[in-house]
């Protein structure tokens, strides 16, 4: 059964542009997946065990809500970025509070900058369907939202396995130390769990 037609994020853009407090809700709350998925990268890499992911991205939507007159962008693409900056900087104050550090440090969040870049390019690289054609790819609205929103849907064990294996870089060896798996059940588990994802993301074509 295909799922109901996801919101038009630039409808929603204009309509929040008018005031529309809750197109405005709506529109960030999309985003709340990949935000999550974010941020655990970063957390498990830079502040592992002192933060919670779920704070953080509350954290980043409300920034959005309070200054989303400051955004100055028409599209996804644009708003998707710009919600990537909030978060960069909220990382970053993290980071610096923990390392007790006052000073804000530019290459730091070039860094972070950097990184949420590579991990969205991670899942469109790695998660996209191999018998996609370049056309439906091009149909799409942001990629990386889409996939994140389908990563949340999965079990537990095969969303675990697929961010530690593409997003955090692990071998599947590692991934079964973090797991407390042998490596072949990891593979196997990997598969089966990329195996739903691309089967989620064609519903969602």
């Amino acid at each position: 059964m295909r799922r109901s037609e996801p919101p038009d994020p630039e409808r929603l853009i204009d309509l929040a542009r008018q005031g529309d407090s809750t197109a405005l809700g709506e529109l960030l709350e999309h985003y709340r997946s990949y935000l999550a998925i974010l941020t655990r990268v970063q957390i498990g890499r830079r502040l592992q065990g002192k933060v919670d992911e779920s704070d953080v991205v509350q954290d980043v939507s409300l920034q959005a809500h309070q200054t989303f007159g400051q955004f100055k962008g028409n599209t996804e693409g644009e708003l998707v970025n710009w919600l990537k900056q909030i978060l960069v900087t909220r990382l970053s104050n993290l980071v610096r509070h923990f390392v007790a550090t006052k000073a804000r440090d530019v290459r730091l969040e070039r860094d972070l900058g950097d990184e949420l870049d590579k991990s969205s390019r991670a899942m469109n690289r790695a998660l996209v369907a191999r018998e996609s054609s370049p056309s439906q790819r091009a149909a799409r609205r942001e990629q990386s939202v889409l996939l994140a929103q389908a990563l949340e849907r999965l079990p537990g064990d095969y969303r675990e396995v697929i961010i530690l294996h593409h997003l955090e870089g692990l071998t599947f060896p590692e991934v079964a130390r973090r797991m407390g798996r042998t490596a072949d059940s990891v593979e196997k588990l990997w598969a089966r769990g990329l195996a739903k994802l691309r089967q989620m993301l064609n519903v969602l074509e």
